[in-house]
């Protein structure tokens, strides 16, 4: 079962028929031809396979996790294509990264959004940890769901990842999560994160090591 949806989800990709001065990729989610621009010189810039992951969740799970309205953040958009998929499902979308990625960003969710999404999604620089309550007032600042495809990997920001989660979320918030699995340290923030939210594994693909998540904030009211 893992080898049959992880090549389905594989055929959602394709590729220019011909050379490119600009290197892209093509993808096919919620009904559209999607076309990411990347870039081969940051990490950011590419589309990894967690995206992917997600983005067919998204699709193939529309009716229980209803997009149409919801206020969704993606923390680490990268190319955006899980921004993308999100605001053509009906979403209103905040696609958040880096200053250096926000170009190519914008770039890609405005080639591929513009006029056919009921809400244009709006794209903001987030720096994990950094001034996160003068960009994203807890007061004003509601998102229904917060959405991260690989944003665990080698890099030294993992405390103030688990900081970013914890200011957006609020006790209410959907957080889902592809999280791909590599070296131990980083693995060990499943843990750390553990401590703040309450985490369920709603899809396995041993084929890619890659888990996704579905969690919420601890010590939340239950209705």
């Amino acid at each position: 079962e893992d080898e049959q949806i992880v090549a389905e989800i594989m055929r959602r990709r394709f590729f220019p028929a011909f050379v490119t001065y600009k290197p892209w990729e093509g993808f096919h989610f919620a009904g559209h031809e999607i076309r990411i621009t990347e870039a081969t010189d940051c990490y950011g810039a590419v589309v990894w396979p967690s995206a992917l992951v997600l983005c067919y969740f998204l699709e193939t799970n529309s009716k229980q996790y209803n997009l149409v309205d919801k206020n969704v953040i993606e923390i680490g958009a990268g190319t955006g294509l899980v921004s993308i998929v999100a605001s053509l499902l009906g979403a209103v979308v905040t696609a958040t990264d880096l200053p250096e990625l926000l170009g190519n960003l914008q770039h890609n969710v405005l080639q591929n959004t513009k006029l056919k999404c009921k809400h244009q999604p709006h794209v903001k620089e987030l720096s994990w940890g950094i001034e996160l309550e003068k960009n994203f007032p807890r007061s004003s600042c509601h998102f229904d769901y917060i959405m991260a495809a690989d944003v665990v990997y080698h890099h030294p920001f993992l405390d103030e990842l688990l900081l970013t989660f914890d200011h957006l979320c609020k006790n209410d918030t959907v957080i889902l999560w592809a999280m791909k699995f590599r070296l131990d340290k980083e693995n060990m923030f499943v843990g750390r994160f553990q401590t703040v939210f309450d985490l369920e594994v709603i899809s396995h693909f041993p084929s890619l090591n890659i888990t996704l998540y579905k969690a919420m904030r601890k010590g939340r009211m239950k209705v």
